[in-house]
């Protein structure tokens, strides 16, 4: 975001014009009895001096940017010693939002902390809102808007590959792309005009030059839009239902897949009544697993309950692990399931295959066209297949190729696609030798659709959708 677009937006929002106000907010997550270290962050003008009224620092320790100074926090009214703890001082510029930012590192849980943030709210400072840190450092220049929803997907991410990905994202990997592309358009746009304004003093605008410069922009938003998918996989991850008959392995599967108990194995039918989730992640995607009730008719109304979830999962996974039991083969029972599943992803588990053949296995007969995996769950036999089956069944040769280098969210990918349009539009425009004026409108389009990816334009209600979705005190 350039300083000009900064200063509009900033002059414009409800918090950019209170930026002169300082906010404070808790920066750790917090619970009882968990976690060593709780901070406490303020940012700005102000933000110095709650900390010299808060904190006593013994000894000659220099208040200088960048130092930690060792002390304890006191309520200034009463001089009641309210924690032991480490003090952060950034003086602006340098600091997370280009002001004055001070991190009290108390003890974790949860009454140091708290008490601190009230001490500092009492001394002035105001409770940050969602996002309130990332959203003035973006409006203080220090980083642009792929960056700060990188700082957010970076807090989110469930998976090694994830967080590669987000990381990317905050050192301007895709800030530097979009920004070209937008300078190319913006240069095209520079030629057509003058040639309006300007006709008989220049030589005729070179129409093949100008076709040939759009469709490498076209072509570079494609490549950008094409890490969509695999950006939505990584932050929103798989929902993937086990499902079948009772008594298929449907809780062992989970177990050896998970590699612990997280299911109650037994050879009673019906054992599972209620869905038994586990995260696990495969190939650098977080998948989300449910082992669902047997399917079955039933006449005990819990069961009943399970099977009816069982159905709405099935219904809901983005992927179902249709399991069957190879020592009974492929019943009739199994395909009144398979019927009534109505996935766009399916992959058969043959489980128990332990106990049956190698040719009893081959040559059961099963629904064509749909990928097959064979396991023996109780013996952790099958799970590398089966994960292999997946990654291919959902498409993810890009995740696991390692070329990844990263990603759109929604919102991008959503502008993305109108500059791609206007782009498309553009083309149609000069093949279709339509006057100069209807090639900038076009022109201007494909720009703002860019330049809102990255903030160099961008609205207040922009803002407020994309900030109100981080963490508070982030």
């Amino acid at each position: 975001m350039d300083g000009a677009a900064a200063s509009a937006v900033s002059q414009s929002h409800p918090l950019g014009v209170a930026q002169g106000e300082t906010i404070v907010a808790i920066a750790t997550a917090i619970a009882p009895q968990q976690g060593s270290v709780g901070i406490v962050r303020l940012s700005g003008a102000e933000a110095l001096a709650i900390a010299r009224a808060l904190f006593y620092a013994p000894g000659r320790q220099p208040w200088e940017s960048h130092r930690i100074l060792y002390g304890h926090v006191r309520d200034p009214q009463t001089q009641q010693l309210v924690d032991e703890a480490l003090l952060l001082l950034m003086v602006a510029p340098r600091s997370y939002t280009r002001e004055d930012v001070v991190e009290f590192h108390c003890h974790g849980g949860l009454m140091a902390v708290q008490q601190v943030l009230q001490l500092c709210v009492a001394q002035g400072a105001r409770l940050a809102e969602p996002g309130e840190f990332t959203l003035r450092a973006f409006l203080n220049g220090r980083l642009d808007l792929t960056q700060a929803e990188g700082v957010a997907d970076l807090v989110a991410a469930q998976s090694a590959l994830a967080a590669k990905t987000a990381l990317a994202g905050v050192q301007g990997k895709l800030r530097t792309p979009l920004r070209q592309l937008r300078s190319a358009c913006l240069d095209v746009l520079a030629e057509v005009e003058a040639r309006i304004d300007f006709e008989d003093d220049l030589p005729p605008l070179d129409e093949p030059a100008v076709q040939a410069q759009v469709a490498a922009v076209l072509a570079e938003v494609e490549q950008i839009l094409a890490t969509a998918a695999s950006g939505e996989l990584l932050r929103t991850g798989l929902k993937v239902a086990i499902v079948g008959r009772p008594n298929v392995g449907k809780s062992s599967l989970l177990n050896a897949w998970s590699r612990c108990d997280r299911a109650i194995v037994t050879d009673l039918p019906g054992t599972t009544r209620d869905v038994v989730e586990s995260q696990l992640v495969v190939g650098g995607i977080p998948i989300q697993v449910l082992d669902t009730a047997g399917i079955r008719d039933a006449s005990d109304p819990v069961e009943q309950m399970g099977i009816a979830r069982s159905h709405q999962v099935a219904q809901a996974a983005d992927l179902v692990l249709l399991t069957l039991d190879a020592t009974a083969g492929w019943t009739d029972a199994d395909q009144q399931l398979y019927e009534s599943v109505q996935a766009t992803c399916l992959i058969l588990v043959v489980n128990k295959v332990d106990l049956v053949p190698a040719d009893v296995v081959n040559q059961l007969r099963l629904p064509d066209n749909l990928p097959i995996v064979h396991t023996a769950a109780a013996q952790q036999r099958g799970i590398d297949s089966l994960e292999q089956a997946i990654l291919r069944a959902i498409h993810a040769d890009q995740l696991t190729s390692g070329n990844l280098e990263f990603t759109v969210n929604q919102r991008q990918e959503a502008a993305l696609i109108q500059a791609r349009n206007a782009l498309n539009q553009v083309q149609q425009t000069i093949e279709n030798q339509l006057p100069l004026d209807f090639w900038t409108i076009d022109l201007r389009s494909a720009i703002a659709a860019l330049g809102s990816i990255t903030g160099d334009e961008i609205t207040e209600s922009m803002l407020d959708e994309i900030f109100s979705r981080f963490c508070i005190g982030k």
